[in-house]
């Protein structure tokens, strides 16, 4: 079957927001298309996020059409012919069409005198260069259209070329490949990503921590990441991710728990120490790096417990880090029981009682305010929660009078 030479009419064509926007260039003269994401997804049928277009116009021409019709506009990516206009509730990025003249693999220096054919030819994948008219006429000017229905994500050109250009397309092309593509991949594109593997490490760590996270975002990233491996390119980004088995086991277990921090915990062998460097060396954010170290083994739960100790684990580690070490713990055998499993994570749903004392209750009883004060508090708080959370605040007082040797008053 040839590839469509248009596309059914689509709902955000059809939106105010939209609309507005093509009005704009139309009365300013600037032809327009559609470009990229919301190309390729409307296609696959699947939602759409950002909506791309790409234009002949120059960015000042752009800029003065958005402001001679009232929409705001912000030059978001200047230097390269970028710019973001903004109609609620959309915000469009508009690019003018360009070719690179100068790039070191990080940044690129690019000339605006491109035709629709070269603004193509520098584009990373032949799926993400597929341009749409807002009439729904579609040009397909390097095969991505084929590429689509076939599962197969090719660089544009030569894979190496594309690669030098912009390294960071090495962890594209398989984050692409685990939500567009099939099989073993393109020989082409893996040969390339597998020769540049060693220059991953002049990305910058926040451009790395994107990609991985959104990598392990997709549905079932499995595929792509043995892809990385079996190409010594995970090795070269993440040499403590070595628990492919684990985050099999993760993702079979508990397939709705699409948490890309979980998974990362998943497939990395570290120690709590480990973890915590990691997370600096990604520059993950403080919140992120202290819930990484905290995923980290040995870990504090035994999915063989009965209920009273899962209770106590749920109240001592908090709900969202008992439901993420129980499913740790579950991936880390090959021979797991779901049911336990799925006992364990309905107790994450348990709301435990307050702890009926404080320490105005132990000062009350003649105890002067210093450390003791603390230490009988979390004594009488550890006999509470050994005692299953049933001692009311009458029998906690009782208890806390014991061990302080004050008697009854």
């Amino acid at each position: 079957m040839p590839p469509p030479s248009r596309i059914a009419p689509q709902p955000w064509l059809q939106e105010p927001a939209t609309q507005a926007l093509l009005a704009a260039f139309g009365a300013a003269g600037i032809a327009v298309r559609f470009v990229g994401g919301c190309v390729r997804d409307s296609l696959l049928g699947r939602d759409i996020a950002d909506l791309d277009l790409a234009t002949p116009a120059r960015p000042e021409a752009i800029l003065a059409a958005l402001r001679q019709a009232g929409i705001k506009a912000v030059p978001t990516g200047i230097a390269h012919g970028t710019v973001t206009a903004i109609v609620p509730p959309r915000h469009f990025e508009i690019t003018t069409l360009r070719r690179d003249t100068e790039t070191d693999g990080r940044h690129a220096r690019v000339a605006f005198d491109a035709d629709w054919h070269e603004d193509a030819t520098r584009r990373d994948f032949t799926i993400n260069a597929i341009y749409l008219d807002p009439d729904g006429v579609l040009h397909d000017p390097v095969g991505g259209l084929a590429d689509l229905p076939a599962h197969r994500v090719r660089f544009v050109g030569d894979a190496a070329r594309r690669i030098d250009e912009d390294v960071l397309r090495i962890l594209r092309y398989y984050r692409f490949e685990a939500r567009f593509g099939g099989g073993d991949g393109d020989a082409a594109a893996r040969a390339a990503c597998h020769a540049a593997a060693s220059r991953l490490s002049l990305l910058s760590a926040e451009r790395v921590a994107q990609e991985l996270l959104r990598l392990l975002d997709v549905p079932n990233p499995m595929r792509a990441l043995r892809l990385m491996t079996e190409d010594g390119v995970l090795a070269a980004l993440l040499p403590e991710a070595i628990r492919l088995d684990r985050l099999a086991r993760l993702i079979q277990l508990d397939p709705a728990a699409r948490d890309p921090l979980l998974r990362l915990a998943a497939i990395i062998d570290v120690t709590r120490g480990g973890a915590a460097a990691l997370a600096q060396r990604l520059h993950l954010s403080n919140a992120s790096r202290d819930r990484l170290a905290g995923l980290a083994p040995p870990w504090p739960i035994d999915l063989a417990d009965d209920d009273k100790a899962r209770r106590l684990a749920r109240y001592r580690l908090g709900k969202e880090r008992y439901r993420d070490l129980a499913r740790l713990v579950a991936a880390e055998h090959a021979d797991f029981n779901n049911q336990r499993l799925t006992a364990t994570l309905t107790m994450a749903a348990w709301e435990p009682p307050v702890f009926p004392l404080g320490g105005n209750d132990v000062t009350a009883l003649g105890i002067a305010p210093g450390h003791r004060v603390g230490q009988l508090l979390a004594d009488t708080r550890r006999w509470w929660e050994d005692g299953d959370f049933t001692a009311d605040r009458i029998q906690c007082l009782d208890h806390l009078r014991q061990i302080a040797g004050t008697g009854n008053p």
